[in-house]
């Protein structure tokens, strides 16, 4: 299946990769794909990167110790019971005959009653933990929903095909935002600007990168609107005038893609 002609399928195997929730052979088919296919691999970055920003945001929850005893309590007080419980039926059944079929069920229903106790147990100190920070998680899907409005997306990859920067950009905030996923390091004299290959005349200064691993620069979307491609080259520490076009070599290049989400 092409993926790219089912954009709504591509994000729900995004985001499962990044949770961690896609797995077996599933998986492995999404990483060949992701490494033969640029759109697939933003993607997944992309999705990597959110789920990322909201795991720097949830603080650490340490339950009261308190929450801790009432739980060794009630574990050990069952088990006490259900063991006594298998000595007075053990004693019972061995006039019967039937002591080791008793035996292992009360054993056995002994062991089902403190897994039910302990799963009873921690859903209750869940549930007190989800109301607890219940205006924590408010506040988070209210940041989620603040977030940006990515239309367009790109990976720049050198002449190996290994990606070096992930692209993305709001024409919402007039934002383009850089991610350095290699480990590329330009000289102290030299330094990196960004292309637009546009189908028809020169390249055009998009801007100078700093040495940032995350990069923003300002744009409008007509300065990316029906641009196909979007290249880095190495320029002299500054960067040189738009006009000029590239002067160093180009190191990365990649298809700018326009999402249908």
């Amino acid at each position: 299946m092409n993926l790219l002609t089912h954009p709504e399928l591509l994000e729900r195997l995004a985001s499962a990769y990044a949770l961690g929730t896609l797995r077996g052979g599933a998986r492995r088919r999404f990483e060949a794909m992701a490494r033969e296919q640029a759109p697939v691999r933003a993607a997944a970055l992309i999705w990597q990167s959110r789920l990322a920003s909201i795991n720097e945001l949830q603080p650490q929850v340490q339950p009261d110790a308190v929450v801790w005893t009432r739980i060794h309590n009630l574990v050990q007080g069952e088990k006490t019971s259900a063991s006594q419980a298998a000595v007075r039926a053990q004693t019972a059944a061995e006039s019967t005959g039937l002591a080791a079929w008793l035996r292992s069920l009360t054993l056995w229903r002994a062991a089902t009653a403190v897994g039910a106790l302990a799963t009873v147990t921690a859903i209750t100190v869940n549930v007190g933990q989800r109301q607890e920070f219940g205006g924590e998680i408010a506040r988070l899907q209210n940041q989620l929903l603040a977030a940006p409005q990515i239309e367009y997306v790109a990976v720049l990859a050198d002449d190996k095909a290994a990606a070096s920067m992930l692209v993305t950009f709001d024409p919402k905030a007039k934002k383009l935002t850089l991610q350095r996923v290699g480990d590329f390091e330009e000289a102290g004299d030299r330094s990196l600007q960004l292309w637009a290959l546009p189908p028809t005349g020169g390249p055009k200064s998009l801007g100078v990168l700093g040495r940032d691993k995350l990069l923003k620069l300002t744009a409008g979307e007509r300065d990316v609107r029906e641009v196909p491609t979007l290249a880095i080259s190495l320029e002299p520490k500054g960067g040189v005038p738009s006009e000029t076009g590239p002067t160093g070599p180009v190191l990365f290049k990649g298809a700018l893609i326009q999402k249908m989400l």
